[in-house]
């Protein structure tokens, strides 16, 4: 019993200093759209308080005097001094980080889903204040860290990357093989071993985490499914303050919400959307895909290093085998300047600098182990 009272008590000033906050942000915002919208989520914190507050008094605690934390002090005063716009990506992404505090929570199921809403609001908010216009629901979608990586320029530096991982790897591993002394045939079968090893390596990690993210996909819209089901006018409230949180009327929001949650499919995808900024239709991806692609890259990259033992032996087939890997090393470092904004000789340069720099310490420490063992 004494372990909830301190939840009950934690989850209290949790919510008095939620809705503090969003006050102090409804008194220091100019526009009247928004001005509401923080005055309507101070209004849902001080009714998540009071759940709190009556579990207190039900377990004979008397209500203690709230005092606002430093943190809500803090960016209450700063959003005095230089407008909401300046805190509100510190606050989105504290709300996106405590989104599902209250999941674990069986008493608190009532709010959970409220919880999550608060979050996608605050997300949307923070976009439009930060690029003057609204956001949409791909936008709130790419908070969900499982998203990021979809759009074609993330594709590309991720293939170049899944590359670069092969090549260094197997370039590094075979450079302490041969610097051990090894024959050339013993240097072939590492190298080809480490290619097969870490190319599996790499697509079971692909295929893990999207298939992770896809069943964390569902559980999240088969919840979302539910509380259309249990709450369907507190989701019809999230989700008008979504909308209104894009730019829209609060008239408007909420004609645009009760049309939505009339039908309960399209509800529910306009809900996994807007809330949870998952995708129905993608689920993050097609696991086996990504396991394949993953493989691929891998592999492509690490062949390098061990193409040239194939046809030589000795010095030779190691001095071809820095050589081919440097130049691979420069080809990555220019693809990788079409997404780091560097010019593509300095990061050809960085990144042969750095590869051939870990190969000579593998060199060296294998070329240490083998005398020593030896």
């Amino acid at each position: 019993m004494t372990i909830d009272i301190e939840r009950y008590r934690a989850n209290l000033r949790d919510e008095l200093n939620g809705a503090a906050l969003y006050a102090a942000l409804a008194s220091a915002e100019a526009d009247p759209l928004r001005k509401d919208l923080f005055l309507q989520l101070a209004q849902a914190e001080t009714s998540h308080a009071q759940l709190w507050r009556d579990k207190l008094a039900a377990a004979g605690v008397q209500d203690e005097r709230f005092v606002p934390g430093f943190r809500t002090r803090l960016l209450a005063k700063l959003a005095q001094r230089f407008g909401p716009r300046f805190v509100l990506p510190t606050i989105a992404a504290a709300e996106f980080a405590d989104r599902n505090k209250y999941a674990g929570q069986s008493d608190a199921h009532a709010i959970s889903a409220e919880e999550r809403g608060h979050a996608a609001v605050i997300q949307a908010v923070a976009a439009t204040s930060t690029r003057g216009g609204g956001m949409a629901g791909a936008d709130i979608a790419r908070a969900e860290p499982w998203h990021r990586g979809v759009s074609s320029g993330n594709n590309l530096r991720a293939a170049v990357l899944g590359a670069n991982d092969g090549l260094v790897s197997n370039f590094c591993l075979i450079m302490g093989i041969a610097g051990a002394g090894a024959t050339n045939s013993t240097v072939l079968l590492t190298g080809l071993a480490g290619l097969v090893a870490g190319a599996c390596s790499m697509a079971l990690g692909e295929w893990l985490s999207v298939t992770n993210a896809r069943e964390l996909a569902q559980t999240q819209i088969a919840r979302e499914a539910e509380e259309i089901e249990q709450t369907p006018a507190a989701e019809q409230n999230e989700l008008a303050l979504i909308f209104q949180a894009k730019g829209m009327a609060k008239a408007d929001a909420q004609r645009v919400a009760a049309q939505i949650m009339q039908d309960k499919k399209g509800a529910l995808d306009t809900l996994a959307r807007e809330e949870l900024g998952i995708d129905p239709t993608e689920l993050g991806g097609n696991p086996w895909s990504a396991a394949a692609t993953s493989f691929a890259l891998f592999s492509g990259g690490a062949i390098f290093p061990v193409l040239p033992f194939f046809w030589l032996t000795g010095h030779w087939a190691v001095g071809a085998s820095v050589g081919m890997s440097a130049a691979v090393l420069g080809v990555m470092g220019m693809l990788t300047s079409l997404f780091n904004g560097r010019p593509a000789w300095y990061s050809a340069a960085r990144q042969l600098i750095f590869g051939c720099l870990a190969a000579a310490v593998t060199y060296g420490i294998g070329a240490a182990l083998g005398t020593s063992l030896s």
